[in-house]
Order: C-alpha cells, then structure tokens, then sequence
C-alpha cells in the first residue's frame, strides 16, 4: 500500500520510517509485535477496533488482520494476542473466486457473488460443515459485510491453501468468500480467534475507506491517503 506525501501526521511519519527500514518506535505497543509488511493494515486494524470498542462492541482478547492488497502466494493474515502484544501467527489466507486471481482486487457482501468482503468482523461459534471445522463472522459494517451471516462466510481449512498449489498453479486457491487457511493450521487458529474477537479485512478501497463506520470513527477522515488520517 504505498503512502504518498506528505507525511502531515505522527502516525503517517511512523508507517513511512518502518517501510523505509529507518529505526522509528512503533506508535502502539502491539506494532513491536507486527512483521513490517503488516504494520500499515494492523495500524488500520487497531483505529477501527477501538472505535468499536468506544461505539459499545465488546473488546476482544485476540486480532486477525487480513491484508488483501498483498497477493494470495504471500502470507497475509495475522493473529495476535492483545494482552500479551504477541504475534500468534502469520499465514497465506484465500479470497474469494470473484475478487480476483492471484491479486484480489474486487470486493462485495451480496449474496451469491462469491467475493471477498471488507471491513470489521466479530467472531462468532465455531460448527462442523461441509469444509470441517469452521468458525461464524459476523460482519459489522453495513452495506460492506453486514451479510456476511447470511452468506455463510466463515474460516475454515481447504487444501488449495498450500505450496504445493502455489507451485501447480502460481497461486492459491479461491473460495466462495471465505477466507480459508491450510487445514493443518486451521482447527487452531479457529480455536483462537472463537467467540467474539475481531477479524479486520483490509485493501485500499476508496469506497470502504471513505464509508466504513469504523475507519472513519467520528468522521476522523482516516481514510486518507490510502487508509492513514492526514489530519495535522
């Protein structure tokens, strides 16, 4: 995700010096925690969870950030514990069929369109079903990923989530929708991110970062330049 110039706000000016590789400590103690690649979408991730927390959400204990500008071959998912500020794990997740190839570029939450969705979730039950175990979202952005009950959009393991798919095919597989990870992670990534933590999907979406309730809490106007406020 590039930041363009200029750097107008702290925030900005610490994204910028950690994609440069020039020591700059991280804004949040979590970001300590954060590989460089994902510290741009985690920042994101934590603006749009303590506004949720502030508009009444129950906080959670653990964060799942999806970065979905990266590409499929390339690990774009994060886990971390909130309490202890560590990270729990970092794997290759699946978007949906329709939300493009390698590179996932199309976005929605109508029923039937088989693509990805943006945006805040909160985890709900986990269930047995046709791809084993898997674990109820609930999307919390109207009109970005509100539907997502109603489309069954869950975690859950699959096969084409592996290298040797990145190797037969030049990418990973696609879903329905769902972000699905390896199977041999899958049960327990499930288990840590069950019964209510939060699911953060990212990509520079100019319609989602200028819309969602949760990037723009109080009409803050994060959503600028490419997801981070320019605000003085």
């Amino acid at each position: 995700m590039p930041l363009h110039p200029p750097c107008r706000s702290l925030l900005l000016l610490t994204i910028f010096a950690c994609a440069s590789g020039r020591a700059s400590p991280p804004a949040d103690p979590l970001l300590s925690a954060t590989p460089i690649a994902a510290r741009a979408a985690v920042t994101l991730a934590l603006q749009a969870m303590r506004c949720a927390v502030n508009s009444g959400v129950p906080a959670p204990n653990r964060l799942a950030v999806i970065d979905y500008s990266k590409p499929s071959t390339e690990k774009r998912l994060w886990v971390f514990d909130l309490a202890a500020n560590s990270l729990l794990y970092a794997e290759r997740v699946a978007h949906g069929r329709n939300s493009g190839e390698n590179l996932a570029a199309t976005f929605s939450n109508d029923t039937g369109s088989y693509a990805s969705s943006l945006g805040l979730f909160r985890t709900r039950d986990v269930y047995f079903g046709r791809n084993g175990y898997s674990l109820r979202m609930q999307g919390l952005e109207p009109g970005f990923n509100d539907n997502a009950m109603s489309r069954a959009i869950v975690i859950h393991g699959a096969d084409y989530v592996s290298e040797a798919f990145v190797r037969k095919v030049g990418r990973i597989g696609r879903s329905l929708g769902c972000p699905a990870v390896r199977r041999k992670v899958a049960h327990a990534l499930i288990d840590t991110i069950q019964d209510g933590q939060f699911v953060f999907s990212y990509y520079p979406d100019p319609t989602w970062l200028a819309h969602s309730r949760f990037v723009n809490c109080g009409g803050s106007g994060v959503a600028q330049n490419g997801g981070f406020s320019a605000a003085p």
